[in-house]
């Protein structure tokens, strides 16, 4: 795998995505279940008082970025979201909301509009705090809710033994598009969490930065 500790080898990689992909149907393999609840609260992101920092590895068409990823809920609707390198320079610096989104800084190589549309509905997604629920299926092992994003879906997965959020899958009726993986000890901090996209070759790792 090629590496690179610079942002700028991510431009051409976004420059040429070419969306693609084939998939089926979240639920096929749950039961539907009458439904235990209309809307659901995401726990992760939720306290103003806390920043949340972590080592971020951005993977994009074999190409690696590292850097410090902060997000910070500044008002009850929105985050700021912040993104370094490793030595504290800052790449870029959103504000987001469900229905806004704001452009503070961002270094000029990295100033493309498909870099931002990607990262905009990324953070989005994982910033995510509010579903309205329509559909609720299950298996043995999980919980899924299903709420209408747009004229697409987002599938929230829960532990039944637990009730832990460990997955959020937005997508089409028949295709997955973007995946977001939990680790969580109290379904109040994550761990860890992995942004996945199935139509195109890029992953985003977040692990908690620990300070001494």
């Amino acid at each position: 795998m090629q590496k690179s500790t610079t942002p700028f080898l991510l431009i051409n990689c976004f420059l040429i995505i070419f969306l693609f992909s084939c998939g089926q149907k979240i639920t096929k393999n749950y039961s539907p279940k009458p439904l235990e609840k209309t809307s659901y609260e995401a726990p992760y992101f939720s306290n103003p008082e806390i920043d949340y920092v972590y080592k971020a590895n951005i993977t994009v068409y074999g190409h690696e970025l590292s850097g410090i990823f902060i997000a910070k809920k500044i008002n009850d609707t929105t985050h700021r979201v912040v993104f370094t390198t490793e030595f504290g320079n800052k790449l870029l610096d959103f504000e987001i909301s469900e229905t806004d989104f704001k452009v503070n800084s961002i270094v000029s190589e990295l100033d493309r509009k498909i870099l931002i549309s990607t990262l905009k509905k990324d953070f989005r997604l994982l910033l995510k705090k509010n579903y309205l629920i329509e559909k609720q299926f299950e298996n043995q092992t999980n919980t899924i809710y299903q709420s209408v994003d747009g004229n697409r879906f987002n599938f929230i997965f829960l532990s039944k033994e637990n009730q832990k959020l460990e997955k959020v899958v937005h997508a089409s009726s028949t295709k997955e598009k973007i995946t977001i993986s939990f680790s969580s000890e109290n379904n109040i901090f994550a761990e860890k969490i992995e942004i996945l996209h199935q139509n195109i070759k890029l992953k985003i790792e977040l692990n908690y930065f620990k300070t001494e």
